[in-house]
């Protein structure tokens, strides 16, 4: 039974890992420097009124040091794979209930997939 989770959770972050191959980077970027780095950096270390996104993929969440979460993120316990940035990008409030981010969410699956193929890009 455990080989059997650890399967499931390799596949699917293997096509977390793929979805990301789907969207164009540069589009990203650009979608990222319109939308996002208002409140979120793209450099380690450097966290504004969100936290630093720099290798955010395969990161657990609320893990940036001297970053105040809300304690809706603390409680957010599964890695931000691709998949799950892109469900949270979708919603966010919706995704994670009782996190502090305000922005409504973007609504279009493309470009979500470009921000996190360009998210994907930040090691």
């Amino acid at each position: 039974m455990l080989r059997r989770i650890v399967l499931v959770v390799v596949l699917a972050s293997l096509a977390s890992s793929a979805q990301a191959l789907d969207g164009d980077s540069v589009a990203g970027k650009n979608i990222f420097q319109r939308i996002c780095q208002n409140c979120h950096s793209a450099e380690i270390g450097i966290n504004k009124v969100g936290p630093s996104l720099w290798n955010i993929v395969g990161r657990q969440p609320a893990a940036v040091p001297d970053y105040a979460y809300s304690e809706g993120m603390k409680r957010n316990n599964a890695p931000w794979t691709t998949a799950a940035l892109d469900a949270y990008i979708a919603d966010p409030r919706g995704d994670v209930h009782g996190v502090k981010m305000y922005f409504k969410g973007l609504a279009d699956a493309k470009e979500r997939a470009d921000v996190v193929a360009y998210l994907s890009t930040l090691k």
